[in-house]
């Protein structure tokens, strides 16, 4: 059984780790100016500890922020243009949007429409969330979101239930509405622990359901080098140092950035420059390598991380994802090698999920590196 997992922090409602709090920043429609990323480095090492990560809905986290500092960089975001007066708003723009929208075109308008309305929905569980993936191709299906609004592979815009195969024809002028209808769907229906939208359409259909559209194939997805949108940029693991993104913008003379859901950063009008920090090559294995904070970062966790990921990485055995615990908060799915904290040591799961039942129990760093994981993994 997949364990729950806990709760997403916000800028207003940070929370609790292991290396103090962690606040959690939603650059509208993915974007920072080159001012606000910087305002945001400035911040990380003001009031926290630094380090930056990049989330699977393409907002950034601040980690190690101290209480006492918590209403500073509050004062400092807001400034920055980066956070809505009203708490509740906040807590509820949980838009995805596709990375490759232009100013005027389908998506910003419907991001427009959506945060005018998002008053008017329901209470729903924090991690719901909405993703606009009417770009140019489908780059988001397999992003966290609960309501997907996609292009049809006939044409046309249509709202699909996350978990549903199809989703029901809308247009622009009807998608807000039809997102507060579905929304209302889901808190009327919903029971128990129900807390994403996949977990409800497995035991029930939602309305409008039947004469749905199916969505276009998925498109090429973004890996690190120079792109129709920009520079591209990986972070290892999702995470960064400020002082590394601070002197990219810097030395790149970029007007500003685009966040991903791949632990990738767009840099817009971005020249030639160093990239220390940064994944730059996209057959870098460690674009496929998952690791969380792991201890002492995390106070669930037991064990160190990313060290020892990078390790498994270099030695060729596929995908790695190594979790300080059994919630697999950094990697959701299945990897070729998956190892587990477990009171200090290391459990191993071959081609599995965190919470599945490990091959082998209680290792240590150095008996896990003197495997032979190609025989593993096979």
């Amino acid at each position: 059984m997949t364990p729950v997992k806990g709760w997403c922090p916000g800028a207003y409602t940070p929370m609790m780790s292991g290396d103090g709090l962690i606040v959690r920043v939603r650059p509208r429609m993915g974007q920072l100016s080159a001012a606000q990323a910087q305002g945001i480095c400035a911040a990380a090492e003001r009031f926290g500890n630094g380090l930056i990560d990049l989330t699977s809905r393409a907002n950034v986290q601040l980690r190690g922020v101290a209480h006492s500092n918590h209403p500073a960089l509050l004062e400092t975001l807001g400034t920055l243009g980066l956070l809505d007066a009203d708490p509740a708003i906040e807590a509820r723009r949980n838009i995805l949007t596709t990375p490759d929208w232009q100013d005027g075109d389908l998506t910003t308008r419907l991001y427009a429409a959506l945060y005018d309305r998002l008053g008017e929905l329901p209470d729903l569980p924090a991690k719901m969330g909405i993703a606009l993936d009417t770009g140019r191709t489908a780059l988001l299906q397999n992003a966290s979101a609960d309501f997907r609004f996609e292009i049809a592979d006939s044409g046309g815009l249509i709202l699909r239930a996350d978990g549903m195969d199809r989703g029901q024809p809308v247009t622009e002028a009807s998608a807000a509405d039809a997102l507060i209808e579905m929304a209302h769907w889901f808190a009327a229906t919903a029971s128990g622990g129900t807390r994403r939208m996949a977990q409800l359409v497995a035991r029930h259909r939602p309305r409008r359901s039947s004469h749905c559209s199916q969505p276009r194939p998925a498109g090429k997805p973004l890996v690190p080098g120079h792109g129709p949108l920009g520079q591209v940029f990986g972070a290892a693991f999702g995470s960064l140092m400020a002082q590394d993104l601070k002197a990219l913008i810097a030395d790149t003379r970029a007007s500003g950035l685009r966040c991903t859901p791949w632990r990738l950063i767009i840099l817009d009008t971005a020249q030639a420059g160093p990239a220390n920090g940064f994944v730059t090559d996209p057959a870098d294995p460690l674009l496929r390598s998952h690791a969380c904070p792991g201890a002492p970062a995390c106070s669930a966790a037991t064990v160190d991380t990313r060290a020892l990921a990078r390790a498994l990485t270099a030695k060729g055995a596929g995908s790695v994802h190594v979790s300080g615990c059994v919630k697999g908060c950094a990697h959701p799915g299945r990897a070729t090698l998956t190892v587990v904290g477990r009171d200090g040591a290391y459990d191993l799961v071959k081609k599995g999920h965190a919470w599945d039942q490990p091959q082998m129990r209680g290792l240590t760093a150095d008996a896990l590196l003197a495997l032979d994981l190609m025989t593993l993994s096979d």
